[in-house]
């Protein structure tokens, strides 16, 4: 019986390469779509992601996020560093007319698995937002009231009444905010994505930004990366990120922890820590 661990960015679909005997499949990083996790299952490979690692990193790169889209620091930034006085005094002057606290909005959270909680807390607990969210599952009713969530069954409904909605979601193979989804978001909201670029249109971004129906976004993952999209990065409401929303030393660390660990535990007990394929694991057929 093998194990295998590596960093989540070697391969695309790495179960042609690994030998029969190899029964485990550790990676020291969060996401895990670039693997096919469903291809390994079907040879009875475990795949596990250390995603736990990061959550605080995340959750604190989401609200920076969320914090810049109602206060609009990215204007402010790029007038300070453009050294013109005549800029740097019209957005001194004028900014406040556009901005808002957070304190009272409604933030609406799209998967609330362990960094979209993490973000829940940090966002009711400093700035007393109103938690709202969508999920395949809900949540205990002991988790949702320790943040005041309000569950939403229908992604619609909960667009319709957040003032500002982030993506934590895993990416599944299609779009979560596509041209007809972001129709629904209520008309002045703000977006976040700290999850994946994959999950956001962003040409149906660029034309909700450019007509008002959202006012502001942050984003740390694009659609195209490294590439970034050149309308959104002229746009000064839009933050952008280079995808570093989970990088911190004390997440690599735990990266590499969970991931040993994770092989560890299943030599040991024939269980690891953070399965994510179990619901299709089956034997390989000889």
């Amino acid at each position: 019986m093998q194990a295998f661990g590596c960093y989540p960015y070697l391969h695309k679909k790495p179960s042609s390469l690994l030998p029969a005997s190899c029964k485990i499949y550790a990676s020291a990083g969060a996401g895990f779509d670039w693997v096919d996790t469903k291809r390994l299952a079907k040879r009875g490979v475990i795949y596990c992601n250390a995603a736990a690692a990061c959550t605080e990193s995340v959750a604190d790169a989401a609200i920076w996020l969320v914090l810049s889209t109602f206060r609009n620091f990215t204007s402010s930034a790029l007038a300070a560093r453009s050294l013109d006085v005549n800029r740097y005094n019209e957005c001194h002057r004028n900014i406040s007319e556009t901005t808002h606290n957070p304190c009272g909005h409604a933030l609406g959270i799209i998967g609330l698995g362990k960094i979209g909680y993490r973000i829940a807390q940090k966002a009711q607990t400093a700035f007393g937002m109103k938690i709202l969210y969508n999920d395949i599952e809900r949540m205990s009713p002991e988790m949702e009231r320790s943040v005041g969530a309000q569950f939403f069954e229908q992604l619609d409904d909960m667009l319709a009444t957040a003032d500002c909605v982030v993506i934590a979601t895993p990416f599944a193979g299609e779009k979560v905010l596509n041209r007809d989804k972001m129709s629904k978001m209520k008309p002045g909201s703000r977006l976040v994505n700290i999850a994946r670029g994959k999950l956001l249109d962003e040409e149906a971004l660029v034309s909700a930004l450019e007509s008002g129906k959202i006012v502001a976004a942050g984003l740390d993952v694009h659609y195209d990366e490294p590439h970034v999209n050149p309308k959104l990065a002229r746009m000064t409401n839009v933050e952008l990120l280079t995808h570093i929303a989970g990088s911190s030393v004390e997440s690599h660390v735990g990266f590499e922890r969970i991931g040993m660990e994770n092989i560890q535990r299943f030599f040991d007990t024939g269980k690891a820590i953070s399965p994510v394929n179990l619901q299709w694991i089956q034997e390989p057929s000889n």
